[in-house]
């Protein structure tokens, strides 16, 4: 499994998102009291970033139409997201984060 360099962990804000891009890919890596997790950032509804939603109760929301992923499956909660999101590994390296592209 290919990790690759992100950001650095201080980069991440206390409780939210930070988008990236591996490969041409849209990521949000987003950080929830001591946990990370990582999903693809383009809401599947409505193809905006989710990484400029709020991020809680283990969920970050579409700032468009209000649709929550749980970040830790990218399942939707609620409509109007029907289709899931893709999520991805994430594992912290001393103080640098990295994801794997590869769907966990």
């Amino acid at each position: 499994m290919s990790f690759v360099k992100v950001c650095a962990l201080a980069d991440l804000p206390a409780e939210g998102a930070l988008a990236v891009e591996i490969e041409d890919t849209p990521v949000a890596v987003v950080r929830v009291g001591g946990d990370l997790y990582a999903l693809r950032d383009v809401c599947s509804h409505a193809e905006v970033a989710l990484s400029e939603g709020e991020v809680y109760d283990n969920t970050i929301e579409c700032w468009l139409h209000g649709s929550c992923f749980d970040l830790r499956t990218g399942k939707p909660t609620n409509p109007p997201a029907t289709q899931p999101v893709p999520t991805y590994r994430v594992k912290i390296e001393g103080d640098d984060v990295y994801v794997s592209l590869k769907e966990s």
